[in-house]
C-alpha cells in the first residue's frame, strides 16, 4: 500500500499552469496519460492535475486493467506505481511495450532503495520518483518526458500556423507560399514553437528543449535565434514571433 500521508497539496497547481507549455498532438488533440496506482488517492491526485494542464486521463488501480486500457487506447505516456495488485508496474510496462514499444514510462512508488531505483529504470522506466512526492514536480518532469520523447510529431508531418506551414519530415517551411531556408537550430526553435502555438514559451524551457541542459544556460542564445527567426518569418509580414516581457515568447497567427 502507498503512503498518503505527505503528499504535496496541489495548491500551487493553477501557478504551475501558466509556466508549463500547453502541448498537444500537431492536429490538437490532448496529450494522453496513463495514471496506475492502487490507492485511489493518488491516482485522483495525478488525474486532476493533468486534467488541468489540458491532458486526457486513463486511470487504472491494478495491473491487469492497466494493461488492458493502455492497449485499447495509446497512452502518450504511462505513471506507474511497482507494488500493485495482481501484476507489478515493472510487468505492467513490459507488457504495454510489447504493445507499444516506444511507449515513455514514469515510475512512482513508494520502494524508494537504490536497488529498487535500478531495477526500474532497468526494466525501461524512463523516469523514477519516490513517495511523498510535490505534485508540481510531476507534473514537470512528465510535461519533459513527453515532449523529449517525439511521440506527438509522429501523428502529422505538418505543423501550421496562419500562413506558416512546416512539414516536419522533408523540413520545408513556407509563410504565404514562400519558401523559407533555416539552419538546423533554427527549425528545431521553430518547431517546438510552432507545436506549442500560443503559449508563451519562457528562455529556460526554451534552452532546455533546443539545446538542452548541457548548453550552460546562456539566455542570450534564444534571443539571438528567435532574432534570427524574426528576420526571415516576419520580415516585410505581419509579425508571427512576439515577445512577452519578462516572460518569454510566443507564436501565434498574424
Amino acid at each position: 500500500m502507498s503512503d498518503t500521508s505527505s503528499i504535496s497539496a496541489p495548491s500551487s497547481l493553477a501557478d504551475l499552469k501558466e509556466v508549463l507549455p500547453k502541448i498537444t498532438h500537431p492536429d490538437g488533440r490532448p496529450v494522453r496519460a496513463l495514471v496506475v496506482d492502487d490507492e485511489p488517492m493518488i491516482a485522483d491526485l495525478i488525474s486532476m492535475g493533468l486534467s488541468m494542464c489540458g491532458w486526457e486521463v486513463l486511470v487504472a488501480h491494478d495491473g491487469e486493467s492497466a494493461v488492458e486500457k493502455g492497449r485499447e487506447q495509446r497512452p502518450d505516456v504511462a505513471v506507474l506505481d511497482i507494488m500493485l495488485p495482481g501484476i507489478d508496474g515493472l510487468e505492467v510496462l513490459e507488457r504495454l511495450r510489447a504493445h507499444w514499444n516506444d511507449l515513455p514510462a514514469m515510475f512512482l512508488t513508494a520502494k524508494d532503495a537504490a536497488d529498487d531505483r535500478i531495477a526500474g529504470l532497468a526494466a525501461g522506466g524512463d523516469d523514477y520518483v519516490t513517495k511523498p512526492f510535490a505534485m508540481e514536480e510531476v507534473l514537470i518532469r512528465l510535461h519533459r518526458l513527453v515532449q523529449r520523447s517525439g511521440l506527438l510529431a509522429e501523428d502529422s508531418e505538418t505543423l501550421v500556423v496562419g500562413d506558416l506551414v512546416m512539414n516536419t519530415r522533408t523540413r520545408e517551411v513556407t509563410r504565404g507560399g514562400d519558401p523559407i531556408d533555416l539552419t538546423a537550430t533554427q527549425f528545431k526553435l521553430l518547431r517546438y514553437m510552432m507545436v506549442n502555438v500560443r503559449t508563451v514559451l519562457s528562455k529556460a524551457q526554451l534552452l532546455d528543449q533546443v539545446w538542452g541542459f548541457d548548453f550552460g544556460g546562456r539566455a542570450n542564445i534564444v534571443e539571438l535565434y528567435i532574432s534570427y527567426l524574426r528576420k526571415k518569418i516576419d520580415a516585410d509580414r505581419a509579425p508571427m514571433i512576439h515577445t512577452v516581457r519578462g516572460a518569454g515568447y510566443v507564436i501565434r497567427p498574424a
